[in-house]
């Protein structure tokens, strides 16, 4: 049954989200104006993903409808095994195939239950290229570190497989590019883990929205403040255990020796990862506010600012962020941090209910201020609702937890070859806005001037080398994908 409640009459469109290559509305003399004085000049030609666009792939090689799926699970931590054993779950003629993590530590719980699921035992490898050799396998499952992301799934495009790759999907803006190219070259499938692009409640919302009863949208703030404070304790000078391939964990990062506090708590460095609080975890209610907001392209311009405030340790990462976006016609303001014991995520009784959060202390809630009303937007589930002047409630739909239905919709794409809801175009456009207000945090807490046409910083040198990130040998982004 469909749980929608709008109050007034509305005629709805819910057609799906759709592949665009729409960008900012920066123009090129506004672009000028912000360049660094004779030193930069945008290049001649736009990214070349733009020209490569497909919305469906062609069904030469389609898995017939009753035809089994043969997956691998690649990360093998906590997450990756919830992801594989619900995938499993969906009795959808699914066999894993591989159980892949470089740590042997890892994978023993999902090996152990996918036997019972499938009755077969998965095979346990340590490395992801022994995967992308067997021609049995269709898709991937990516759940490493984030700095893996990117080259897992351009190898496993060039593989033949598809490919379901966690969130953020990039550690830099080249390497969405370049994974954007590798999944149209290769006609792959490439699913993002940014599950709201599967909530019916995100589309009805950006329905709502351009049906113009929230009227003009002038400003959208987007909450991402997580449990703290918690010192961070850096250790170091371990011998490397037998169990891990500490060599391939690195993979794409710099070669530094064996650390527990590197492999483990991996989010708060920039070699690894776009943090915990923003990287990691506030990309669910960024993509979820561009859905709502009907897939805008790129900003104009991002400025974070922030620090590590509460603890004068080793982390990378500031304890806070408070970056703003400027579209031109609207302000999108991001909040993240991890000192927040009193702000809380939205609890399962309204994920998988008909409730809605509690919006004053909800530490994931996207604000859209209207001319006419404001809406609250609870991601992973927690629906949405419209006040107006009067404190009252004059539009609502609740939600569930659309993971099950993300990851079916993957599989879904592997046998239709159609692009999947969470596509790598969308997913690359989001994870941008993570990229910049690192990027400007990172420069100096300098607000950048970005040029949408080109997806290039404009006024700042270390942030367009930052952007385009650097590898270890064997373990480039490849020029030509």
């Amino acid at each position: 049954m469909k749980r929608r409640h709008f109050f007034g009459s509305l005629s709805w469109s819910m057609a799906g989200l759709g592949l665009t290559t729409s960008c900012s509305n920066l123009s090129e003399k506004e672009t000028s104006q912000h360049a660094e004085p004779g030193e930069y000049q945008l290049p001649d030609r736009l990214p070349a993903y733009r020209e490569k666009i497909k919305t469906t792939f062609s069904k030469g090689s389609v898995t017939g409808s009753n035809d089994r799926v043969v997956l691998a699970l690649i990360g093998a931590g906590n997450w990756g095994t919830n992801l594989i054993l619900n995938v499993a779950e969906l009795n959808k003629n699914v066999f894993v195939k591989y159980v892949c993590d470089v740590d042997d530590t890892r994978g023993g719980r999902a090996i152990s239950e996918l036997e019972k699921i499938q009755k077969v035992k998965p095979v346990r490898v340590r490395d992801m290229r022994k995967v992308f050799d067997d021609q049995e396998v269709d898709g991937v499952i990516i759940a490493t570190p984030q700095h893996w992301h990117a080259l897992a799934t351009i190898w496993a495009c060039q593989a033949g497989k598809d490919v379901y790759v966690e969130k953020n999907i990039s550690l830099n803006i080249r390497e969405g590019q370049k994974m954007i190219e590798a999944a149209m070259k290769h006609e792959r499938i490439v699913q993002c883990g940014t599950q709201n692009r599967s909530a019916d409640f995100a589309l009805s919302a950006r329905d709502y929205i351009k049906s113009g009863q929230l009227g003009e949208v002038v400003a959208v703030n987007v909450l991402g403040l997580l449990n703290g404070p918690i010192p961070f304790n850096e250790k170091g000078g371990e011998k490397t255990p037998d169990t891990i391939d500490w060599n391939m964990w690195l993979g794409p990062a710099p070669e530094v020796p064996y650390s527990v506090s590197r492999n483990k708590s991996n989010l708060f460095y920039w070699d690894y990862s776009g943090g915990l609080a923003l990287g990691n975890d506030s990309i669910h209610q960024v993509d979820l506010a561009r859905i709502v907001l009907d897939d805008p392209g790129f900003p104009k311009s991002a400025y974070c600012t922030g620090g590590r405030y509460l603890f004068d340790d080793q982390r990378d990462m500031p304890d806070y962020q408070m970056t703003t976006f400027d579209y031109g016609n609207f302000v999108l303001t991001l909040q993240t941090g991890e000192f927040t014991p009193y702000m809380l995520k939205t609890i399962p009784e309204i994920r998988y209910g008909d409730g809605f959060p509690e919006w004053k202390q909800n530490s994931t809630k996207i604000e859209i201020y209207g001319t006419e009303g404001k809406m609250y937007v609870g991601r992973m589930g927690g629906g949405w609702q419209v006040y107006d002047k009067e404190r009252q409630v004059v539009a609502q739909e609740s939600g569930l937890f659309p993971l099950k239905i993300h990851l079916g919709n993957y599989i879904d794409s592997i046998r239709t070859r159609d692009q999947p809801n969470g596509n790598i175009v969308e997913g690359h456009k989001s994870a941008t806005l993570i990229h910049l207000a690192n990027l400007s945090y990172r420069a100096g807490k300098k607000q950048l001037y970005f040029s949408g046409e080109h997806e290039i910083v404009i006024n700042d040198q270390k942030a367009r080398e930052l952007a385009m990130g650097s590898y270890r040998k064997g373990f480039e982004i490849p020029e030509e994908v």
